[in-house]
C-alpha cells in the first residue's frame, strides 16, 4: 500500500528550476531532487491552475454530465486522484513503483491560496487509511536577541489553525537557531512528537540529525514500513561527506557575475553545484558575488568606490563564474569579467547566457568585429554571433523557450569537458534558453582558437565552447547546475574548481580520478555514483505552490 507524507508549512523559494521534461518548478522540488537524487517531472509540480484547468476541461467535455462545477468536491477530488496518480510513476532508471509520496503544501496555513488544498488532504486522509497518512507540519520557533527565549506561540496558533481546519499533525519539525530547550519541547509535544531541526554547520548534516532524534523508526512504526537496519549503511558516505565539510582547511574562491546579486537565492542551484564541486575536492568554497554593472566603465565615474571594490572582488578570485539570465542590463560588465578572464588566464565557465557573452566578447576583441552582438541586445547588428532560435516566436515571451534534457554531443576527443564528463562520447543536460550561438559563423571562431567542441545531435545548435591555451576557459549552453548532486557533482563546474584550486592538469593525468584524500570516494572516475543503498527507498515529492 502506498504510504503519503504531507508536509505543510514549507517555504516556497524564488529560483524557477527546471525539469528533465522541460518542466519549470520551484526550486523545492529542486532540493528533493538533489537530496533523494531521483528525477522527477512537471506533473510533480501540483499548482491551482493546473487544477482548475484540468477540471475546466473536463467540464467542456461534459464529465459532469451538466452539474455545477464547485470547489467541493470537483476541485478537491481533482487534487487527490492527481496525487494518487503521480504518486506511482517511478522516479528512477529501474522503473520500480515508488513506496512512498511526499507532498510538500507550502505556503502558510490559513492563506486563501491553499485552502482547496487543505481540504483535499483532509478528505484524503481518511481516503488512504490513518495508516498509510502521516501529515508533518514545519515550524518557525522564534528566538528574539534581545531576550534569548525561545517562543512557542506561534507553533500552537498554527497548529490550532491546522486542526480547525481539520489536520491534525503527528509530527511537529521545529525549525530554531538552537536546540530546543527541554521545558519548551514539552510544552510543543503536548500536541505531538517533536523533532528539533536546529541550525547546523552544515545543511548536509540535517539528514542525520534527524535520523538521530529517531525519525526513521517513528516512520517504520507510524506507517508501518520494513526499513529496520538499512538506515544506518544508507547514510554512512552521507555521513562521511557532511563530517568532511568540518574539516576542510583550504579555500577556494569563486567570483560569481550576475546582476541578481543582491538576492542568493536567485543563484541557489549554481550555488549548490560549486559546493558540492568544492566538497569533493576537499575546499572551502568562499563566493564572492559581483553585480556586473559595477564593473562597467561608466560605474568609475558615477560611483568609483563600488566600481574598484567590484573589481577587487574579481581579481582576487581564484576562478570566474557568469551563470544564465535574461535582459541587456548589466552584460557589458559581463563582457568586462570575461574579457579578463581570458586574458589573465583565469579559470573560467559561461553557463548559458554567459557562454553566449563569451562568444560576443571574443569576436569583439579577437576577431575584430567590435559591433558583434546577441541578437536580444541588439537586433541590428552587423555581427549577430548570438540569434534567436529560428522555431521559437521571438514576439512571444512566454512557453517559448527551448527547455529541458536534450542530448550534447562531442566533436573531439581532445575535449577538456568531455574528459570531465568520464570520456563519453555524449552527455544529457537541461536547457532553458531561447537565444543561441549562429552556427553560421562558427568557422571564424574555430579558426582563432574558440572551439565549439558539443552541438546537438543534429548538429546545428552549439552546446559547448572552449578555448585554446587555457587552464580552463569553458562555455556551455545547458545548465549543468540542476543536475548536480552532493555525491556526484556537475563535472563543468567540478572542472572550474579544480582549476581554480590549481588540480585541474594533476585531475586529468590520473584519468579523471581524486585521491582518497580529496574525495569521499576514492573508487569514483570521472563522476561518483552514489551508493546504491542510498536510493532504495524511492520517493517521488509533489510541491504545491
Amino acid at each position: 500500500m502506498m504510504k503519503y507524507i504531507l508536509v505543510t508549512g514549507g517555504v516556497i523559494s524564488g529560483e524557477v528550476f527546471v525539469l528533465d521534461d522541460g518542466g519549470e518548478v520551484d526550486l523545492d522540488l529542486g532540493n528533493y531532487e538533489r537530496f533523494l537524487d531521483i528525477r522527477l517531472t512537471r506533473d510533480n509540480n501540483l499548482t491551482t491552475g493546473k487544477i482548475y484547468q484540468s477540471v475546466i476541461n473536463k467540464e467542456r467535455r461534459g464529465d459532469y454530465l451538466g452539474k455545477t462545477v464547485q470547489v467541493v468536491p470537483h476541485i478537491t477530488d481533482a487534487i487527490q486522484e492527481w496525487v494518487m496518480k503521480q504518486a506511482r510513476v517511478p522516479v528512477e532508471a529501474d522503473n520500480v513503483e515508488p513506496q512512498v509520496c511526499v507532498i510538500e503544501l507550502g505556503g502558510t496555513v490559513g492563506d486563501i491560496e491553499s485552502m482547496p488544498f487543505i481540504e483535499a488532504f483532509r478528505q484524503f486522509q481518511f481516503k488512504v487509511k490513518k495508516e498509510n497518512f502521516c501529515n508533518i507540519h514545519v515550524s518557525l520557533i522564534p528566538q528574539p536577541s534581545t531576550t534569548g527565549e525561545q517562543k512557542t506561540k506561534p507553533t500552537q496558533n498554527s497548529v490550532r489553525e491546522l486542526r480547525g481546519l481539520g489536520l491534525s499533525p503527528d509530527l511537529i519539525m521545529c525549525r530554531c537557531a538552537n536546540t530546543l530547550e527541554n521545558a519548551v519541547k514539552e510544552k510543543i509535544s503536548m500536541f505531538c512528537h517533536v523533532i528539533c531541526v536546529h541550525d547546523v554547520s552544515s545543511i548536509y548534516k540535517v539528514p542525520l540529525l534527524l535520523e538521530a532524534q529517531g525519525l526513521v523508526g517513528y516512520f517504520s512504526r507510524r506507517l508501518d514500513m520494513s526499513i529496520e537496519g538499512r538506515p544506518r549503511k544508507m547514510l554512512a558516505k552521507w555521513k562521511e561527506m557532511s563530517d568532511r565539510s568540518d574539516r576542510l582547511l583550504e579555500h577556494c574562491s569563486i567570483a560569481l557575475v550576475g546582476k541578481y546579486t543582491k538576492f542568493s537565492d536567485s543563484y541557489a542551484s549554481v550555488i549548490k553545484a560549486l559546493e558540492h564541486s568544492a566538497l569533493a575536492i576537499s575546499h572551502k568554497l568562499d563566493v564572492k558575488y559581483v553585480d556586473s554593472a559595477d564593473l562597467e566603465p561608466g560605474m568609475l565615474q558615477e560611483d568609483p568606490v563600488r566600481y574598484h571594490e567590484a573589481w577587487q572582488k574579481l581579481c582576487s578570485a581564484d576562478g570566474i563564474l557568469v551563470p544564465g539570465g535574461f535582459g541587456v542590463r548589466g552584460t557589458a560588465g559581463k563582457i568586462c569579467a570575461i574579457n579578463w578572464a581570458r586574458k589573465q588566464k583565469k579559470p573560467f565557465l559561461g553557463v548559458c547566457l554567459g557562454m553566449q557573452l563569451a562568444v560576443c566578447e571574443f569576436a569583439r576583441n579577437v576577431l575584430g568585429w567590435e559591433d558583434a552582438n546577441s541578437t536580444e541586445f541588439d537586433p541590428e547588428s552587423k555581427h549577430p554571433v548570438v540569434i534567436d532560435m529560428p522555431e521559437h516566436n521571438p514576439g512571444q515571451m512566454g512557453g517559448t523557450m527551448r527547455l529541458g534534457k536534450r542530448r550534447t554531443v562531442f566533436k573531439t576527443k581532445n575535449s577538456v569537458l568531455r574528459k570531465l564528463y568520464g570520456d563519453v562520447e555524449h552527455v544529457d543536460e537541461r536547457h532553458r534558453h531561447r537565444f543561441e550561438v549562429n552556427p553560421e559563423l562558427t568557422g571564424h571562431f574555430e579558426e582563432k582558437g574558440l572551439h565549439f567542441v558539443g552541438h546537438d545531435v543534429e548538429g546545428e545548435r552549439m552546446e559547448v565552447i572552449e578555448l585554446d591555451d587555457h587552464p580552463y576557459f569553458v562555455g556551455v549552453q545547458y545548465h549543468p547546475e540542476f543536475t548536480s548532486r552532493p555525491i556526484e557533482p556537475s563535472p563543468p563546474y567540478l572542472g572550474l574548481l579544480l582549476a581554480a584550486a590549481g588540480k585541474l592538469q594533476g585531475y586529468l593525468l590520473k584519468g579523471c580520478r581524486l585521491s582518497p584524500r580529496d574525495t569521499y570516494n576514492s573508487d569514483r572516475s570521472g563522476s561518483s555514483t552514489p551508493d546504491s543503498e542510498m536510493s532504495e527507498l524511492k520517493m517521488p515529492s509533489i510541491s504545491q505552490d
